[in-house]
């Protein structure tokens, strides 16, 4: 069997039974540290969370000044209201840590740490990954996460040496999908607590702006994160300080925590039409359309880009005996055929999920539909296909992926560096910046503008590769992606 047909055989496999799909939020806010500076809004800014989540039908539980073993009590009242299919919502304000890459959130018990102790530090606290891996162990459909903690290093003392490591958070740009991520600042920036002696509200300048915005009526999570960066950048200007909160996305659709889009109009339906259901989009768009068939779960897609066009794959929960789609709203529906295996589940030979688009498809609504295990066909359900908003997910996917590939040296009349790799997925990229011998990134690469007709072709007249001094030995790079949020900065030695 080819890669791609067993990859597309896997993704049809995956999927657990779909029950009745809930939202539930962990709130957590630790003011009261012992060992390391108190801080004062952290609780206050958890309590504002959880008060705006409920609002938008969370079940929510907001703990406040957990130690250790209280954070991992926490966790495991997360992990148990939780199920598959679920919307989850955790947030954190307090203060965190990042060491190597790995993001830290600490209890207030955390021990005081110096040079060297790092590993203390990693012993009583939360590793931000592992929150996210038992989200995924749990198959919650959607995760949303929040940190309020990119403040100033917590273990800086006067007359010692500070644990190896930052204050704040490192980006986190290896997320699986379903993961929706929100940092109060971007990399080497601290999140403002006030914007003044004066100022008198009670949360954080991100929280106060980040709550605000969740209860807008029709944003995407998106369009909330955007919003609340502009704005907590503009405020932060005023006082001469940088703080640009960033987000990582990595949804399969747009997900709306409070209504509708504002442009996507309430169209009038004959009574007798059935009710549509929908794909592609976790549970959280309000009003929702109630499906035919609650025990279906609608499918949901992975576009990726190749040179002759695109490949659509379709993962479907439920045991399928077929699959077929058409474009638009009429039409006859074209079958998907079958891959060369047996599907364990139906002791059948397993439908192909896959289909091919022309590389100048519009954009569109594809609909999808299944028979069942019992012979029954589910659907159609509406897929939306955008060719821009998908070329951009598909090559970010690629760069997070063969980030070690990014840049590359030679020795060919002096030193050159080549940047190929970027070039050949820059649709996905809005600035790269390389810093030579230095591990702060801060010049410019010159990249060819994006050519969704053939994205990954390089032009003729483009330079993808640098000369550099023949004593150079090492460059750092960090890229700006196109939704503005910021990689981690990477090195490479020659």
């Amino acid at each position: 069997m080819s890669f791609r047909a067993a990859l597309v055989a896997c993704l049809l496999m995956l999927g657990a039974p779909a029950h009745a799909e809930k939202r539930v939020a962990l709130v957590v806010g630790n003011n009261d540290y012992r060992n390391v500076p108190k801080l004062q809004k952290a609780v206050n800014d958890a309590r504002t969370m959880g008060d705006t989540l409920k609002r938008l039908g969370f079940t929510v539980m907001v703990a406040e000044n957990l130690n250790r073993q209280g954070f991992s009590e926490a966790l495991l009242a997360f992990d148990k209201a939780v199920d598959s299919g679920d919307t989850a919502f955790f947030f954190y304000a307090g203060h965190g840590f990042e060491i190597a890459g790995q993001n830290f959130l600490l209890p207030i018990d955390v021990p005081a740490a110096t040079e060297g102790q790092e590993e203390l530090v990693r012993d009583a606290s939360v590793l931000a990954d592992r929150i996210i891996e038992r989200l995924q162990n749990k198959k919650v459909r959607t995760s949303i996460l929040v940190f309020d903690a990119c403040r100033n290093n917590p273990f800086e003392r006067a007359g010692t040496r500070a644990v190896a490591g930052g204050g704040g958070l490192a980006p986190m740009t290896q997320l699986p999908e379903g993961v929706f991520s929100v940092f109060s600042a971007g990399p080497r920036q601290t999140a403002l607590d006030r914007l003044s002696n004066d100022d008198a509200n009670p949360n954080s300048v991100f929280t106060r702006t980040f709550a605000r915005e969740l209860l807008q009526p029709g944003e995407n999570l998106v369009q909330v994160a955007q919003h609340t960066r502009r704005l907590v950048s503009e405020m932060a200007e005023t006082v001469s300080h940088k703080q640009i909160p960033v987000y990582f996305d990595q949804m399969v659709d747009d997900v709306f925590l409070n209504g509708r889009a504002k442009d996507q109009p309430e169209a009038a339906k004959p009574p007798e039409a059935p009710a549509q259901k929908v794909a592609a989009l976790p549970p959280v768009s309000v009003p929702r359309v109630a499906p035919q068939n609650d025990s279906v779960n609608a499918p949901i897609a992975m576009f990726s880009r190749h040179n002759g066009g695109w490949t659509v794959v379709f993962s479907i929960a439920d045991p399928a005996l077929g699959i077929s789609w058409r474009m638009g709203e009429s039409g006859d529906f074209r079958e998907t055929g079958f891959l060369d295996t047996l599907d364990p589940r139906t002791r059948k030979r397993m439908p192909n999920p896959a289909i091919e688009l022309a590389a100048d498809a519009p954009a569109a609504t594809i609909q999808v539909r299944y028979v069942d295990a019992s012979g029954e066909i589910q659907g159609p359900f509406p897929i939306k296909f955008d060719p821009e908003a998908a070329l951009i997910r598909d090559q970010r996917k690629i760069l997070d992926m063969t980030a070690t590939s990014w840049l590359s040296f030679r020795e060919f009349n002096g030193l050159l560096v080549y940047y190929t790799h970027l070039m050949s997925y820059r649709c996905a990229i809005r600035e790269v910046r390389i810093g030579v011998d230095s591990a702060v990134p801060d010049r410019v690469l010159k990249m060819p503008p994006c050519d969704p007709r053939d994205p990954s072709v390089i032009p003729h007249d483009a330079q993808p590769y640098l000369k550099l001094s023949p004593g150079t030995q090492f460059v750092s790079v960090e890229l700006t992606y196109r939704d503005g949020s910021v990689s981690e900065i990477k090195s490479f030695r020659r």
